[in-house]
């Protein structure tokens, strides 16, 4: 896939991502989503049960910024000292400490409250979009794409995508069930994290393949 072609795929995709954030973040300002999140919250709750509550509380800790860092050290420990990528540690790098920053400057932003209803664990601060659902997506979705091609069979390529779209679907939905995320908060967060990592994706691909076809040029 050429550089062109790169641009244009990571345009669109962080375009879409950019619009449907901003229209989430319009529908909270006029309030026109609060019907949307309240049938989602009364669906994904009224599945409530002791089975259930445990395994949505395990899902939000896999997403909690202290987990999130364990993974990230042991993922930046493979990539320098097995696989010996330089340049894809420092995307991971990137991709991590720009969504926890990103999600942290929208907080700031919005300063949207969070549900304050049926909650089944204490946690404070404020809503949208989503830090949890940011990490999971992020960290995931980073994964994925760094390991995709030292995967060459289908099973496993398929398998790698399933658990990534599990925990991101998973951690994005506990928040929900317990009571401290609006649905759109989560679906926020997913998008802002998809604009971030686009951007940051696409600018590892950029200077890649300029290094490539720097080499290449040498060669000839």
């Amino acid at each position: 896939m050429n550089l062109k072609l790169h641009l244009i795929i990571a345009f669109i995709i962080s375009l879409v991502c950019l619009i449907g954030f901003s229209f989430i973040t319009l529908f909270i300002s006029d309030h026109k989503i609060i019907d949307f999140d309240s049938d989602v919250i009364a669906a994904i709750q009224g599945l409530e049960s002791t089975f259930l509550t445990k395994v949505m509380k395990f899902f939000t800790f896999i997403g909690s910024a202290p987990v999130v860092i364990i993974l990230s050290v042991i993922l930046m420990v493979f990539l320098y000292k097995v696989l010996h990528h330089r340049l894809e540690l420092i995307l991971f790098i990137s991709a991590i400490i720009g969504s926890a920053v990103l999600n942290q400057i929208l907080k700031q932003i919005f300063h949207r409250v969070r549900p304050n209803f049926h909650r089944l664990i204490d946690i404070s601060g404020y809503s949208y979009p989503s830090g949890h659902a940011m990490n999971a997506f992020t960290v995931y979705v980073i994964i994925s794409f760094l390991l995709w091609r030292h995967i060459e069979s289908k099973w496993g390529r398929s398998l790698l995508i399933f658990i990534s779209v599990v925990m991101i679907l998973g951690i994005g939905i506990s928040r929900i069930y317990l009571g401290v995320h609006y649905p759109s908060d989560i679906i926020g967060g997913y998008l802002a994290s998809g604009f971030w990592l686009t951007i940051a994706i696409w600018f590892f691909q950029f200077y890649k393949e300029k290094g490539y076809n720097k080499k290449y040029k040498r060669g000839e």
